[in-house]
């Protein structure tokens, strides 16, 4: 019955969401209409969604997107070669739970880990 989810996460600014997440990740803007405080992004059929949260304080955000891969090391590579800051504690590497894992931040501390099986 399920098909898929678009998590929702909160933003300050959208210009400056917009811009990061498609010049630095490679998404494309969607849907038909421009809402005001709120931005629709796809890549490769996965959708995130942000809302408009002016006040948030970034350090005490605790939005998180687990999104999976299937070519993790393409990916890692892309956006080191596209200057992407990955997350200091988040360089990819193999996990004991069977995943190869990395993640960054957003503008906004939303933490995006990336995870590929294997």
């Amino acid at each position: 019955m399920l098909r898929s989810v678009h998590p929702k996460l909160p933003m300050r600014d959208k210009a400056a969401t917009r811009n990061y997440y498609i010049d630095c990740l490679g998404f494309r803007d969607v849907g038909a209409v421009d809402y005001e405080g709120y931005l629709m992004l796809e890549k490769d059929g996965i959708q995130l969604h942000f809302f408009e949260f002016k006040t948030l304080d970034p350090l005490e955000n605790y939005g998180q997107v687990y999104i999976r891969t299937d070519a993790i090391a393409a990916l890692y590579q892309w956006l080191l070669d596209r200057n992407v800051a990955i997350h200091p504690n988040g360089a990819l590497q193999q996990k004991p739970w069977g995943m190869k894992e990395f993640s960054l931040l957003d503008p906004d501390n939303n933490l995006l880990t990336f995870g590929e099986e294997g």
